[in-house]
């Protein structure tokens, strides 16, 4: 089997398909548009595109599942200072003194997921 697509729930695919896109460079899809029920934000293959699908109710608990990202042109650091001015949260912040650690963040519906050092930053620690 091949994963095609993370899929999740959410009250405005469209918005929450066009964060997720400014956070990840990936394109919404062109066939998507505002007020749709669900919004495809297309990947690079082989990675699975991230769906997002209008659902009635809304988040209540920690996800069951969450992304981890790990930044290829920018530090840790950078990268949740740019993911904040585009609408993300600070949740939690589990960076130490000795630079390892990670950053747990919010997207505007209220998902985890965290973001890692870079694959530079753990070359040097």
């Amino acid at each position: 089997m091949i994963l095609r697509h993370v899929t999740i729930g959410c009250a405005e695919p469209y918005e929450l398909a066009r964060f997720w896109s400014q956070v990840t460079g990936w394109p919404v899809s062109g066939e998507d548009s505002p007020g749709d029920a669900e919004v495809l934000v297309e990947a690079p293959a082989p990675v699975p595109g991230l769906l997002f699908i209008r659902v009635p109710e809304g988040k209540t608990v920690k996800n069951r599942v969450h992304f981890d990202w790990m930044p290829e042109d920018r530090t840790r650091d950078e990268e949740v200072a740019r993911v904040v001015t585009l609408g993300a949260t600070l949740h939690e912040d589990h960076r130490t003194p000795d630079g390892l650690g990670w950053v747990t963040l919010l997207d505007p519906e209220g998902n985890e997921f965290c973001i890692e050092r870079s694959v530079g930053e753990r070359q040097t620690i």
